[in-house]
């Protein structure tokens, strides 16, 4: 099968498995939420090390030591089962979900001797802001990326939201009813997708699933991720405070490259978006951010009704 056609197949078990799952005659769950509107993914991967740039969880190897996570990425490929954290808050106007993506390694294919390009542990995602119209899922109005210490814009096609502090970096691509997202090789910077074919050639396209799948290799075209609730007992967020897991607030611990050099949601910061948008407010105050970075946003409460990271 043509990658063009095993894409096309992919999305469409995607969008029946979203039917199957995510058609509550009820008002919808943070899991139901979280599915319905997590991202068809286009993960860049490096022929040089293919496997590095698959996705996983932090405890991908059984524990949340995240010293080792750099040396047990490739000890055995089978535990690197494609995954995305998600977190819900909400306003009385709008809910916001965060996903975040993990990698143990952040890597160069050439010899980082000075250990300043490369760092053990990543973590970036994105923002989507959801307004509640009185449907089941709402209606998605905007998404902000994390791509290393910068933060990007999008809106899809019929948002009303236009730059504000932040200007709009572009038009989100949908397919079906899902966001689409690409993240580099190495470094995994996280973008809107363009529409383009992976550089190279190769890549991972993930696709959300009841259950995670491990690729086949570095250019598998339909590849199942599952959402894992960032909230759930003795989960990622559980895990804030320990010293095994964490170096400091929002900061993974680590010693291959660069120590300490990952952050989780609660720690992502764009370094020139003013004073006032401090860091982790991505994950922690997503409506303040939100109101800073976009204008024309209609009624918006900055109110939350519930939100567990305060």
């Amino acid at each position: 099968m043509s990658p063009a056609r095993k894409i096309a197949a992919s999305l469409f078990a995607a969008t029946a498995l979203s039917v199957s799952l995510t058609a509550p005659a009820h008002a919808a769950t943070d899991a139901e939420l979280a599915f319905h509107w997590a991202p068809v993914h286009y993960q860049d991967t490096d022929s040089s090390d293919y496997d590095a740039d698959y996705l996983s969880t932090v405890d991908f190897d059984g524990e949340w030591n995240t010293l080792n996570n750099w040396e047990s990425q490739d000890d055995s490929v089978a535990r690197l089962t494609g995954a995305a954290y998600y977190s819900v808050v909400e306003t009385s106007t709008h809910w916001f979900l965060v996903y975040s993506f993990y990698h143990p390694r952040d890597w160069e294919d050439v010899p980082d001797p000075f250990e300043q390009f490369t760092h053990e542990n990543d973590m970036e995602g994105l923002l989507a802001t959801v307004r509640k119209d009185g449907s089941a899922f709402g209606r998605l109005e905007a998404v902000i990326t994390v791509a290393h210490s910068d933060f990007y814009s999008y809106v899809p096609a019929g948002s009303t939201y236009t730059s504000g502090r932040e200007s709009v970096d572009g038009t989100l691509r949908m397919q079906g009813t899902r966001p689409t997202t690409r993240q580099e090789a190495k470094g995994h910077g996280l973008y809107a997708w363009n529409g383009a074919d992976f550089p190279g050639g190769d890549g991972v396209v993930y696709v959300p699933s009841a259950t995670g799948e491990v690729p086949s290799g570095g250019n598998d075209r339909s590849v199942g991720y599952r959402l894992v609730d960032a909230f759930a007992p003795g989960g990622l967020w559980a895990q804030r405070n320990s010293s095994t897991t964490f170096a400091s607030w929002g900061t993974f611990r680590g010693d291959n490259g660069k120590d300490n050099a990952a952050n989780s949601a609660w720690g992502w910061d764009d370094g020139n978006d003013g004073s006032d948008l401090q860091r982790g407010l991505l994950a922690t105050d997503p409506a303040y951010l939100v109101s800073a970075y976009f204008a024309n946003r209609g009624q918006f409460s900055l109110t939350y009704t519930r939100n567990p990271y305060l």
